[in-house]
């Protein structure tokens, strides 16, 4: 038995030599030169941020794709060597870009074709596409016509055409170099509609892949991006399999065919910008102050609000926009003016008369606009201004190579609010916020991405305290002006008797008919609703014996930039996404492609001088630096004598009686005639009469 066992095994080794040897000669033969009919393909796609990636100085445009795979592109763009990456964990790979679509659809055969040609046999490999109304708008679109077939090649009943490589590739490319956006649009229509096969979304190392795939040739286009995506792939023509190519990783070019096939096609990247600013209107204060995150105004002014927003690229109908939208949201101490809203779009940010392409008014029918009780507003672009934005050829011409529509252009929104005059009205260093959030979504995109910007204004309130030195004076008899002596003019305003507080109104040009402000019964005069400006407070009227102040009382409240930012970002990498399961997995704050940008929205801060001395400003509940205070006091005035000379006062009657005070008004009547008589006698005796 041991025997019998020993001489099986034997035969068992000797045939497993004998079989790999067979099987590796096989390998040795087979030619790797001609197609394997029997052997099936594959491809795999590599997608990365080049834009970043060229910006970070760790790639640049001369690698040469082979076709087969480079473990060194992957290592650089796939790996830890992104000066920008969010990633401190190494979960997120480089500049690898989640979340791209591509969608594959088998548009030839391969065929060896072999004819007699002048006495010799004419060899080669030809494409055959089979002839249909499908095919034939697809070869329209890359400008290839049945004139453009090898026509000896044709299918006896007519139903094929065969195609020389070059044909078809120069066709596409000649085609996408002359009118880039209606190719990508028509051939991404064309694998939607007639069977294409959509590959799984790239995962967070930018890999997709599709296997088990029939020989022959294959148009493949991006179909979905997300959101950072500015510019798709131009769709390209993959050939299953392909002849080797001389590159950085392959010195073997035209040697072999290569049946799984390794792409790096690159993409573009860029979002939409967002900035929210503010200003004074001009037909308010005559000032030309120019927009900015931050202005003060008095209560009751009117505020002109610039929403900017610069659009991103627009390529295909892959980077269509099928929502852009703006959801506008005022503090309460806030009041939109209604109607007035407009919308331009510029050529470029710098937002010129010259660059101008259009203007939009509501009522036109390109945007909605929809209030509501927050208070906000919701400005969204209707699909008549979404047709526009997307396919107008006012920028850009029918030949353009890549962009369409508005693309990268800017868009102006423009409305008015008035700053309440009322107790929503906030003082201080908080400020009135208002703040905008852009949403939009891509046609091919199922969830849709945010940017947010906010800007604030601010106001301030003097608080005026009434003193006399006696604690015996009139509080109601006291009046004083407040001029704006750094615009000239005087400040009006209305009481709230039950707040004991005068809001801000307004203004104007004459003393006559400026607001006299009166003390409440503790002697306390608050304004609330002042701008940083210089003020000039004047007592025109005090109560009766006291004196009035020498000279007027110069306020001047300032403001300028805190150390404090605006939490705010230009740029909100991860945006909402909403109900979008691919991103379930990233955590919060962390993103593989696009950067955090702070925005430079510094808020401001108050401070105050009275008469050229600094003063500490009292806060309004939690906000700081809102209310600069004022003491003025009042002494009374000198007595003076109230008729006369020495002695006069027996002439004086008294002004009340008490009992027995008639006598001294006789008394003074005897003395009066008894003078009047010794007057009389004396001058006789001098006349000697």
């Amino acid at each position: 038995m041991k025997k019998t066992g020993k001489k099986f095994f034997s035969v068992i080794m000797a045939a497993l030599v004998v079989l790999t040897t067979t099987v590796s000669a096989f390998a040795l033969m087979e030619n790797v030169s001609t197609i394997n009919t029997d052997r099936t393909g594959s491809f795999d796609i590599y997608k990365y941020d080049i834009t970043n990636a060229e910006k970070d100085g760790v790639w640049d445009s001369s690698y040469v794709s082979t076709g087969v795979r480079n473990p060194g592109v992957e290592d650089v763009l796939g790996g830890d060597t992104r000066k920008s990456s969010l990633n401190a964990n190494g979960e997120v790979n480089g500049y690898a870009i989640k979340g791209v679509e591509f969608t594959y659809l088998k548009v030839a055969d391969i065929r060896t074709y072999t004819e007699e040609e002048n006495g010799a046999s004419h060899v080669e490999v030809l494409y055959g596409i089979t002839q249909n109304d499908a095919n034939n708008a697809f070869l329209t679109a890359i400008g290839v016509s049945a004139g453009d077939r090898y026509a000896p090649a044709d299918s006896d009943d007519g139903t094929m055409y065969f195609y020389r490589s070059d044909t078809l590739v120069n066709g596409l490319k000649s085609a996408l170099a002359n009118n880039s956006i209606t190719v990508k649009n028509a051939l991404e229509r064309f694998v939607r509609e007639n069977g294409g096969t959509a590959m799984p979304l790239t995962d967070s190392y930018g890999h997709t892949s599709a296997s088990d795939l029939p020989l022959g040739l294959y148009l493949l286009v991006e179909t979905k991006v997300p959101e950072m995506v500015a510019e798709t792939t131009a769709p390209f023509f993959l050939s299953l399999p392909m002849t080797s190519v001389n590159g950085s990783n392959a010195d073997d070019g035209g040697e072999r065919w290569i049946y799984d096939v390794t792409v790096y096609p690159k993409n573009l990247t860029g979002i939409p910008t967002l900035e929210k600013t503010v200003r004074e209107a001009l037909s308010d204060t005559g000032k030309t102050d120019g927009f900015a995150h931050t202005a003060t105004a008095s209560a009751n002014d009117t505020l002109e609000y610039q929403i900017l927003s610069t659009l991103p690229s627009i390529t295909s109908e892959a980077t269509y926009l099928s929502d852009y939208s703006f959801v506008d949201t005022l503090d309460a101490s806030l009041s939109y003016r209604k109607n007035d809203v407009k919308i331009e779009f510029f050529r470029s940010s710098s937002c010129t008369e010259d660059d101008r392409i259009t203007v939009w008014n509501e009522g036109d029918g390109k945007f909605s606009v929809s209030y509501n009780d927050t208070p906000g507003i919701t400005i969204s672009m209707t699909a008549a201004g979404l047709a526009e934005i997307n396919g107008s050829y006012a920028v850009y011409t029918r030949s353009d190579m890549i962009n369409s529509g508005y693309s990268d252009c800017t868009v102006r929104i423009t409305y008015s609010a008035k700053l309440n005059s009322d107790k929503s009205l906030v003082c201080g260093d908080d400020g009135n916020s208002n703040d905008v959030v852009l949403v939009w979504k891509r046609t091919n995109s199922s969830f849709y991405d945010t940017l947010v910007d906010d800007c604030h204004v601010y106001s301030y309130s003097l608080d005026l305290t009434k003193e006399f030195s006696d604690g015996q004076g009139d509080f109601s008899k006291v009046e004083f002006l407040l001029y704006n002596d750094t615009d000239g003019y005087f400040v009006t305003a209305e009481p709230n008797e039950s707040e004991g507080i005068y809001y801000v109104t307004g203004h104007i040009p004459g003393r006559n008919d400026a607001t006299r402000f009166t003390p409440t019964a503790d002697g306390s005069i608050l304004v609330k609703g002042l701008e940083d400006d210089t003020y000039i407070a004047t007592e025109i009227q005090t109560a009766n014996g006291y004196t009035l102040l020498r000279d007027d009382i110069q306020i001047v409240i300032e403001a300028a930039k805190s150390d404090d930012i605006c939490d705010i970002y230009v740029t909100d990498v991860l945006g909402i996404l909403q109900n979008d399961p691919r991103y379930a997995d990233v955590p919060e704050g962390l993103y593989k492609n696009m950067p955090q940008k702070h925005l430079e929205h510094y808020l401001l801060t108050a401070s105050a001088k009275v008469d050229s001395n600094t003063v500490t400003m009292d806060a309004d509940g939690e906000s700081a630096n809102a209310i600069v205070p004022l003491t003025v006091i009042n002494n009374p005035g000198f007595d003076l004598p109230k008729t006369g000379g020495y002695g006069t006062w027996m002439f004086t009657l008294p002004q009340t009686g008490g009992h027995g005070t008639w006598m001294y008004g006789v008394a003074g009547t005897v003395l009066m005639v008894a003078a009047a008589i010794i007057l009389v006698s004396a001058r006789r005796k001098k006349l000697g009469k």
